[in-house]
């Protein structure tokens, strides 16, 4: 459900500056299909009905509706009337307001598993109204996450050592998952941003912890932050960080990282940090942030299971990732914590067909995965639409909504 418009005895008046809700973004030379304009004309003779009906009363109208093209919500629209001063703005957000009545009316995702989506950063172009499209689309469709990679230099591969490989080169386009996530928790309500991962030791540890932060806080409590060290020594070398010592150095930039999201004031000597009696204001709505962590290696995934939250996990869904996964819950247990705790992504490939898409997933719920994300990009989609069209009909198919 999402607030609409306000409408002040003319359903198609424009959008003042401070109304409370953001537009939806549309994409570009977007088709409608027969069923969306069925939906949607019924709604507008709705709207347009409501409006005649309180002309002559001379109150607010708010139209509260609930998107349906997508056929994962009714198609109906809600009228409710209320008076000017229950609607002004500094009544937005607060317990008990209309809108924070609205916005809790449903949640993202309510199933066992939670289901996300991976932001396609090379397939969908780099206008923000696609950018937002995407995002609105995912969040309509009910899915619970939005994952975004992080990678700030893209390193031309030409007459490199022997041991540099990476999936990215200079050719490969990454939007700063931090400005990402902002633009994106201006236009959306429900969906969670979840970093999948950022490279954390090549960036500042105070200032990462900021940023995290204050995005916790426009969002309202919306992030996940997903930590890896990542593979590319290019990166760290421009951004004057020190690759050798990487492994090590998370592990004090996590606790550090804790410490500044749930301390007002921080007194820290470590060795890579020191914090003299210094916090962040304002903090996290989360205190902490959920801090998950990438890893492909053992050692890493050890590593994982003695300080994360969660894991972004590469898991096949098939009898080696489930023996993969065994040997993790185990790591979690060797550490003295319990892996019903700890949660795990896997992640599904929108390759193949539908039914393939749907098998995976169902694999995965089997395995006992917490999460799990789907990947548009990479299946030889041709635009913005197909990956929408993908999501949804993912959304269909799959046993894990």
């Amino acid at each position: 459900m999402s607030l609409g418009r306000k409408l002040s005895l003319d359903a198609r008046a424009t959008f003042r500056p401070d109304d409370c809700r953001v537009p939806r973004a549309r994409r570009q030379q977007e088709p409608v299909p027969r069923s969306h304009r069925d939906a949607l004309a019924v709604g507008e003779d709705e709207i347009d009905r409501a409006t005649s009906a309180v002309e002559k009363l001379g109150v607010l109208v708010v139209v509260l509706d609930v998107d349906v093209a997508r056929r994962v919500r009714p198609s109906v629209h809600v009228t409710s009337f209320v008076t000017q001063r229950s609607f002004d703005r500094p009544g937005v957000g607060r317990r008990g307001s209309v809108v924070s009545t609205v916005l809790d009316l449903h949640g993202c995702h309510d199933a066992t598993v939670r289901v996300g989506v991976v932001y396609p950063h090379q397939e969908i172009g780099d206008d923000p109204a696609r950018i937002a499209a995407f995002a609105q689309a995912a969040e309509d469709l009910g899915y619970a996450h939005i994952v975004a990679y992080d990678h700030v230099l893209g390193a031309d591969p030409a007459n490199r050592p022997a041991w540099w490989k990476g999936a990215y080169t200079h050719r490969d386009a990454f939007h700063e998952p931090f400005v990402l996530f902002g633009y994106l928790a201006a236009i959306t309500k429900k969906i969670e941003f979840a970093f999948g991962i950022v490279i954390l030791p090549q960036r500042q540890t105070a200032l990462l912890a900021k940023q995290a932060a204050t995005l916790d806080v426009l969002s309202r409590g919306r992030v996940r932050f997903g930590a890896g060290i990542g593979w590319n020594h290019v990166e760290y070398e421009a951004l004057g960080m020190n690759w050798r010592d990487r492994a090590k150095r998370v592990e004090e930039q996590i606790e550090v990282l804790r410490l500044l999201w749930t301390q007002e004031l921080v007194d820290y000597t470590g060795r890579w940090h020191r914090i003299d009696r210094a916090g962040i204001k304002p903090l996290p709505v989360q205190r902490p942030i959920p801090i998950w962590m990438g890893a492909d290696e053992e050692v890493a995934v050890k590593r994982v299971a003695r300080l994360a939250d969660g894991w972004f996990s590469h898991l096949a869904p098939n009898d080696e990732g489930r023996a993969a996964l065994e040997r993790f819950r185990g790591y979690v247990r060797d550490a003295g914590r319990d892996p019903a705790r700890v949660g795990v992504e896997g992640r599904v490939a929108a390759t193949g067909s539908p039914d393939d898409w749907a098998g995976r997933a169902a694999v995965f719920r089997d395995m006992g995965m917490t999460h799990l994300e789907l990947r548009t990009a990479g299946a030889s989609l041709p635009d913005l639409d197909a990956h929408i069209d993908v999501m949804r009909r993912f959304r269909e198919v799959a046993p894990v909504f």
